[in-house]
This record gives structure tokens, C-alpha cells and sequence, in this order.
């Protein structure tokens, strides 16, 4: 590792897939209230799934407190200058998908559509982040797989080939998201096929239970990470993430 390398700040990267800015069961909006809660966690790189992009119908119930500005706008406000925004799911309404807000420019941004046949939208958003001081520009993917084990793995496939054709071998990655992944198929084919490395199986033998977020029991969150080392995984505390979202969100320091 060269001198410059180790003095660079490590990035704090944090996913979560926020539900549309609702509880569970759709009951209340709080957007507001996550909004403020994703600030506190002081991330540079937040990778979202489930994020509205609009939504008619929400907007006029929830009136008072529904932004005028698209939600991943809303929720980048001025803490996260950059944003991108894939939309995958696309109803009479509006439509949502998954978005990356970045402390760092966003020189560049694709949204991929790996749908599998059937309703299921699924998308895999690819943005290329320049960080002041590295030298290589930083890559990270936002991903939120299929509910079907079939479609995840045609889906993690889709992932690969795009690692490979639009990813330097040598540049830093990051893909993290909500990959559905429960029976934990995805670690050893990322790993096998590109050579990506879960950030929690790394540190501590296991992928994070995150779902549900009351009483997780379920491995569905994930980060993993290429050319890079993370230092300190968490689960963020159930309070008051539980009351935000139905996942339990992620969040670690990498260094490049």
C-alpha cells in the first residue's frame, strides 16, 4: 500500500431499502422522520432501494407532510449534493427504484433493467464516483434482486457481466443493496465469478441478519466490496430504525 493510499479518509457507505418512505403495512409516512435519520448516520455514500420517485395518489393522502421534490431528492437535500436515480417499477400512479446520494461527484451513471419475465421490476443502478484523492474513480452499484431464487440467480449473473464489462479490474467497488439472497447463495458465486467479498462474512464468519428489522432472522442486506478493505460493519441499532423501515440498515468504513 503505497504512503498516499494510507493516509486517504475512509468512506462510510450505508444501504438501506426504505419502503417507500412508509411503516409497515403502509400505515404512516415518514420520510421526514428517515430523512433525519440517515443524517445522523453521517454517511458520504448511501445506496437506497424502494425509493419513490412519484406517486399521485400518496401525495395527495399524505398531503402535509409528501415533498414536493422526488424522494431521493428529499432525502439528499443539501448533505448529499450528487444523486442518481434508477427507475425499475413503473405503475399509472408513478413509479419507483433505487437511488445512490453522494458527498463525492457522480461523473457518471447508468441504470440497468434486469427484469425476469412476470410484474417483478428489478434494476441495477451503476454510478462512478470521484473522490478528491484517490486516484482511481470509485464504482458502486446499487442492487435490489427478485423474490424468486430462479430470478436472483439470472440476476446476479446480469451483476457480473456488468462487473466485468464496466468495471477496471484494478478500480475500487462497491455493490450493496437488498439482494432477497435468504438462503445466502450469492456470497461464493460474487466471490468465484468477480471476486467480491461480503463485508460481514468477512469480519465476523456471517452475512448480517436484517429483515425483519424488529427481530431480524433473515440475511437480506448486503455489502460487498472489491479492492478495497472495510473496517467496522454494523447493523444500525433497532431504535429507531425499526420504526423506519422493515430492514435493518447497513453501514461500514471502506478504505481504498
Amino acid at each position: 500500500m503505497s504512503e498516499h493510499a494510507a493516509s486517504a479518509p475512509p468512506i462510510t457507505v450505508m444501504t438501506v431499502n426504505i419502503h417507500k418512505g412508509f411503516t409497515s403495512f403502509n400505515r404512516k409516512f415518514i420520510l421526514p422522520e428517515l430523512r433525519d435519520a440517515v443524517r445522523q448516520v453521517g454517511a458520504d455514500v448511501v445506496f437506497l432501494q424502494e425509493v419513490l420517485g412519484t406517486h399521485d395518489e400518496h401525495g395527495k393522502k399524505w398531503s402535509e407532510s409528501w415533498p414536493e421534490a422526488p424522494h431521493y431528492e428529499f432525502l439528499a437535500d443539501s448533505i448529499w449534493p450528487q444523486f442518481a436515480y434508477g427507475r425499475n417499477m413503473v405503475y399509472p400512479k408513478g413509479h419507483h427504484g433505487n437511488a445512490i446520494m453522494s458527498k463525492f461527484p457522480i461523473v457518471h451513471y447508468q441504470n440497468h433493467d434486469v427484469s425476469i419475465a412476470g410484474p417483478e421490476k428489478r434494476g441495477l443502478l451503476h454510478c462512478v464516483l470521484r473522490v478528491p484523492g484517490q486516484t482511481l474513480d470509485i464504482h458502486a452499484i446499487c442492487v435490489h434482486l427478485g423474490l424468486a431464487e430462479s430470478h436472483r440467480q439470472q440476476q446476479l449473473e446480469l451483476l457480473c457481466a456488468m462487473v466485468r464489462s464496466e468495471v477496471p479490474d484494478n478500480a475500487p467497488l462497491v455493490v450493496a443493496g437488498d439482494f432477497n439472497d435468504w438462503r445466502r447463495r450469492a456470497h461464493d458465486f460474487l466471490w468465484t465469478e468477480v471476486g467480491l467479498r461480503e463485508i460481514f462474512v468477512t469480519a465476523y464468519g456471517e452475512s448480517a441478519k436484517t429483515f425483519p428489522a424488529r427481530f431480524p432472522i433473515l440475511s437480506l442486506d448486503r455489502i460487498y466490496v472489491r479492492n478495497c478493505s472495510v473496517h467496522l460493519p454494523v447493523v444500525l441499532p433497532r431504535k429507531p430504525w425499526a420504526h423506519l423501515s422493515d430492514h435493518a440498515p447497513l453501514a461500514a468504513e471502506i478504505h481504498v
